[in-house]
């Protein structure tokens, strides 16, 4: 027998551990729409989304930081393009990069927040993951990406030690044991 838990509307929505039920529903809300933060015209997004890059930065910031200390031994070096133009429509680039990873010919840890040119709406992927809605339009909203950012950082990191091999995560290499 499937049991399937019995979850309100209202407390799905109120509880912060959910909060991506949220972010799905505006994202899904607005292609219903055919809006995006309350605004239609490509324009008018993206200036949501320019401002949406400069919400994100510190939070996209953490998880590369958080993997850099943690894993690269404080090795790598944090970038960050902020909003610009993109050849399929404007994006934003966080990235980790350290020494072994750069010795592979390997791309860095990416965190992307692009607006494609044919999309109603921007998304959030890295360099070898997919994508993710991305509506974000305060500082809350922007804190609450937190945990899918960690999640493109570490998949994206996991799919670069499978195109070359473990030998590119220093703390790995310097005798990390579990």
């Amino acid at each position: 027998m499937l049991l399937t838990p019995r979850v309100t509307y209202r407390w799905a929505m109120d509880n912060s551990a959910h909060g991506y039920l949220t972010e799905l529903l505006r994202h899904f809300a607005d292609l219903r729409d055919r809006t995006h933060g309350g605004v239609s015209s490509r324009p008018d997004k993206e200036r949501l989304f320019s401002a949406a890059v400069e919400l994100l930065d510190p939070v996209a910031r953490q998880p590369l930081a958080e993997l850099n200390a943690g894993l690269l031994l404080g090795t790598g070096e944090i970038g960050a393009t902020g909003y610009r133009p993109a050849t399929d429509g404007t994006e934003a680039l966080w990235t980790l990069s350290w020494p072994e990873q750069r010795a592979t010919g390997i791309e860095p840890v990416t965190i992307r927040a692009f607006y494609g040119l044919t999309f109603s709406h921007p998304h959030l992927a890295g360099a070898t993951t997919g994508a993710w809605p991305l509506n974000v339009f305060t500082e809350q909203q922007a804190a609450a990406t937190l945990p899918t950012l960690r999640a493109i950082a570490a998949a994206d990191l996991h799919n670069l030690v499978f195109q070359r091999d473990y030998r590119i995560i220093p703390a790995v290499t310097n005798g990390w044991k579990p």
